[in-house]
């Protein structure tokens, strides 16, 4: 079997694909990495506590490792953080690292050219999987899935908290990707195939953030919903 590590993001894409891999068993996932913004001490992108995703590390009983980044960390400090880590799965013998993305050509090309500075090659078991198709077949495995960050160039604040269900999905603007997989939203998954035990959850506040885009696009902002 193909010794692997996921990189795992806490959400609906990560827990679909790792499902599919656990699933058809041609891999050995031994590790999980996150990206962990230190300043928050929550998952870079989707804000969830740091204690959140102990918690799926647990319930999946796989081990989890953390990049800990800053604020907003330069792409040479993260891919220096990233190849340290990334080295060190290799020389524990896992030749693969697994992706739950989907089609986004540039992404998939930038993963693939910085693995192989590693000799580590990328894997991506949802590439190109229909979007429709996969969140309806999300739900109907069993998974259950929190909305905890909105886009707001593409949704309002009324988008952030709920759980992705068949409403959910008909209340989606037709310009939005079903998975956001344009990066329109994120999720936290709290309960599915892939985890031995649900994970309780408490919603909490709803705020907004704005971060400084590079260049002169100007600003981008967030709506995040708090989790305990």
């Amino acid at each position: 079997m193909k010794r692997a590590y996921f990189n795992w993001s806490g959400g609906k894409d990560s827990a679909f694909a790792l499902w599919k891999v656990l699933r058809d068993k041609d891999y050995s996932v031994e590790h999980l990495l996150t990206s962990i913004n230190l300043v928050h001490d929550r998952i870079s992108m989707h804000g969830v506590r740091r204690s959140l995703l102990l918690e799926q590390a647990n319930a999946l009983n796989i081990p989890l490792t953390t990049i800990e980044l800053p604020e907003q960390p330069s792409m040479e400090e993260y891919e220096s953080v990233m190849l340290e880590k990334v080295n060190g799965f290799k020389q524990q013998g896992m030749d693969y690292s697994i992706f739950g993305d989907i089609f986004l050509e540039d992404l998939r090309k930038y993963r693939e050219e910085k693995l192989a500075q590693a000799d580590i090659k990328a894997v991506f078991p949802i590439w190109k999987y229909d979007t429709k198709q996969l969140i309806h077949d999300f739900i109907d495995a069993g998974f259950k899935t929190i909305v905890v960050c909105v886009n707001d160039k593409y949704l309002d604040k009324s988008f952030c908290g709920r759980i992705i269900d068949g409403q959910f999905l008909n209340d989606l603007p037709p310009n939005v990707d079903p998975c956001g997989e344009n990066g329109e939203f994120h999720t936290f998954v709290f309960a599915g195939p892939v985890f031995n035990k649900p994970i309780p959850i408490t919603k909490g506040e709803i705020v907004y953030r704005e971060y400084n885009a590079p260049g002169s696009a100007g600003n981008y902002g967030f709506y995040f919903c708090d989790l305990f």
